[in-house]
């Protein structure tokens, strides 16, 4: 994965501003990079407890970083050599192909029958999510490892042009635009009439999602380009310099850090819950964190760094890391419950939807987990 750049900072004026208390959000499937609008990475579905490999679609000298989008029995990803794939769920029959000529970092994003996902030439393209043919395409001005968000009948993105794009999600066409200090590789989180941009500026940006003007900044300390979650009055999110954040929102100022035993950098972005926090670090391991204080309630060590992102699905977590290993994590304790040995490494998270949890490695597989017909 590429690296994040060091960026030196500028201090900038933090506004308060009071704004409704942000309401839990349940989607169908797995529509978004972390499963809904306000990027907890929470799965409303279950799992069984002893998965089994149902399938895997396998691309040749393939490789993929994003997270697949999940609606109906359609799952969408793009690979890092500019395809766009439709698989069938229940078997990983592919439906579709899109081919390009640049390659895909970011995930897709799926809603009303459309795909949305932005590729390395900075190119944002809308697809038919039945047919995979072209709808529409919008141009930035760099590279997009963001998943699109939804707003209205509005689709957001960011760039590493330092822009986020509000367009008319059926059209493309530019509703508003917002610049900051530097790149945005993570994707947009919404709640209500607010939407959170974590930026390489070493900021984090709270804009009105009707104008796309700024509200509020909050210093973070340093670079990030993971998606921040947001549960009730608080946001969630790691940077590059080795803390782990939490921002109240409503007051724009920062409740807690956690830094571990080591300055390594956060590439995971973390599961939300009332319960806890759940990220990966490039230190090797998965944290459980109390949210109200930061206090850490469990560690799991893995062999290599954890890009991937966990998510929380019923009594466990779900990750992938670098080592070629998925694990199945009790979410209480943190101990390991279930591993799948890949080979190749994780990037991209776990999707999940009711009995099946779809992840794709770095070495061009796509892998479908559940229960085995008896």
């Amino acid at each position: 994965m590429r690296v994040i750049p060091r960026i030196s900072l500028s201090l900038t004026l933090v506004v308060c501003l009071c704004a409704p208390v942000a309401a839990e959000t349940v989607e169908k499937g797995w529509p978004l990079f972390r499963g809904n609008s306000h990027a907890t990475g929470v799965a409303n579905a279950t799992l069984p407890t002893k998965l089994s490999l149902l399938w895997k679609f396998e691309v040749k000298d393939g490789a993929f970083e994003g997270t697949a989008a999940i609606e109906g029995d359609v799952a969408y990803i793009g690979d890092l050599d500019g395809s766009v794939y439709a698989l069938n769920l229940n078997t990983g029959e592919k439906k579709w192909e899109y081919e390009t000529e640049a390659g895909f970092i970011a995930s897709p994003a799926v809603r009303d029958g459309l795909v949305y996902i932005g590729d390395y030439d900075g190119r944002f393209y809308c697809l038919g999510a039945a047919s995979g043919k072209l709808r529409w395409g919008f141009d930035t001005q760099a590279e997009i490892d963001s998943c699109a968000n939804f707003y209205k009948g509005n689709v957001l993105v960011g760039s590493q042009d330092a822009t986020l794009y509000c367009l008319g999600a059926k059209t493309g066409d530019l509703v508003w635009k917002h610049m900051i200090d530097d790149q945005i590789r993570c994707s947009p989180t919404i709640v209500e009439d607010r939407v959170f941009l974590a930026g390489c500026d070493g900021k984090l940006h709270i804009l009105d999602l009707n104008d796309g003007k700024d509200l509020a900044q909050v210093e973070i300390g340093g670079p990030t380009g993971v998606t921040p979650a947001v549960v009730g009055d608080f946001v969630y999110f790691g940077t590059e310099g080795g803390e782990f954040l939490c921002v109240n929102w409503r007051k724009a100022s920062v409740a807690w850090t956690f830094s571990g035993k080591s300055n390594t950098s956060y590439r995971s972005s973390a599961a939300a819950s009332t319960e806890q926090i759940v990220v990966g670090s490039r230190a090797k391991r998965v944290h459980s964190l109390n949210p109200k204080s930061g206090e850490e309630l469990w560690t799991f060590a893995a062999k290599q760094r954890i890009d991937s992102s966990p998510i929380i699905v019923g009594d466990r977590v779900y990750i992938g890391s670098t080592d070629g290993r998925i694990y199945g994590l009790n979410r209480k304790s943190g101990e390991k419950e279930w591993e799948y040995e890949a080979g190749g490494g994780f990037t991209g998270s776990p999707a999940v939807v009711d009995g099946k949890l779809v992840i794709a490695s770095d070495d061009g597989v796509v892998y479908c987990f559940g229960e085995k017909a008896s």
